[in-house]
Parts: C-alpha cells; structure tokens; sequence
C-alpha cells in the first residue's frame, strides 16, 4: 500500500497525497491543521489532511485509492493503516472571503506538497479565529508566525478587508509576547 503506516508521518503523507493527485491532473492544495503540523514541527497536531480541490469524489477517490485510501463519506477518506484521515473541501480555496490563486509548494523527502503559503495559513487560521472565535486557531497562527514568518502588512490589509483589524492587533500581542 505503497509504504503508508500508522507510523507514516503527516509530512509525508501530504506528499505521497500531493503526489499521486498531481500525477491524476488534480489539483488540491493542503490547507487547515495539517499545514499548521508542517511548518511548526509538529508544535499543533492533526489527523486530517483538508486538501481543497475542484475534483469531484469520483476523481478524487480513484487518485488516493491507488495509495490505498477509501472514501468512508462524500469527500473523506481514510486508509486501514493510517491515523491520518483526508479531506477534501470544495473549492473555491480562500481564506475569509480573498480567494487563493497562488500557494506554496514545499518540497520534502517524499516528494512536493502544494499547500497554503505561512502567510496564507496563518491568514486560514486567523480566519477560523475572527469568525468562530477558535483561540486554538489564534494560537496556531502565532506559531506559524513565529517559526516560518509571515507577511505582517499583507495580514493586516487582509484583515481590514475582512473588517477585523481589533482582532489582528490581538494576534500582533500575541505574537510579540513571549518572543
């Protein structure tokens, strides 16, 4: 089942992912937890991959099914001999209401994985802060901040198109506290 394990590490299950849709002409690009896991070291755990994609479930399925992956409902899936389950939201990738038409690609061992740049998972998870009020997310954002950097004056137009410059200036406290 081409290597993948419970012991199979998030980063390189993205990748082994990012890999085999980008082989089926998919794209999808790793967004939420799993790219807060990769670009703090595991500081924030995850166990699932959200990899946003235009696909249909039928397309996306016959790609991950050849990594051994099996949809369990509409676009998730999960593999017998990983902790790591997939999800696949719809597009449009966007973080609040900017959509995302460039990402990154981070290459690592097992391959390259298109996912949110630092600056837009930080953006991700400070959406998830000013909308749902997930302190988690705040969190997770300031950890990316810090281990990766982030395009502060692109975060903050950002977040005064989203009508959210009180919460961005929470986010800058945070990430000047402690550091």
């Amino acid at each position: 089942m081409n290597g993948i394990s419970d012991s199979t590490t998030i980063e390189e299950l993205a990748a082994l992912v990012s890999e085999a849709l980008s082989r089926a002409g998919i794209t999808a690009v790793l967004s939420g937890g799993g790219a807060v896991q990769i670009y703090t070291s595991g500081m924030y755990v995850s166990r699932d991959l959200d990899f946003v994609s235009p696909a249909s479930a039928r397309e996306l399925s016959a790609a991950v099914r050849s990594l051994g992956f099996e949809r369990t409902a509409g676009r998730h899936f999960v593999h017998p001999e990983c902790r790591f389950t997939l999800e696949f939201p719809p597009w449009p990738l966007a973080v609040g209401s900017q959509l995302v038409r460039e990402w990154a690609e981070q290459k690592v061992t097992y391959g390259v994985i298109q996912m949110l740049s630092p600056t837009q998972c930080v953006m991700d998870r400070l959406a998830a802060y000013y909308f749902w009020k997930d302190r988690q997310a705040l969190d997770q954002a300031v950890a990316v901040a810090r281990t990766h950097g982030a395009d502060q004056v692109e975060i903050q137009r950002w977040s005064d198109s989203e009508g959210r410059l009180a919460e961005f200036r929470e986010f800058l406290r945070a990430l000047q506290a402690d550091s």
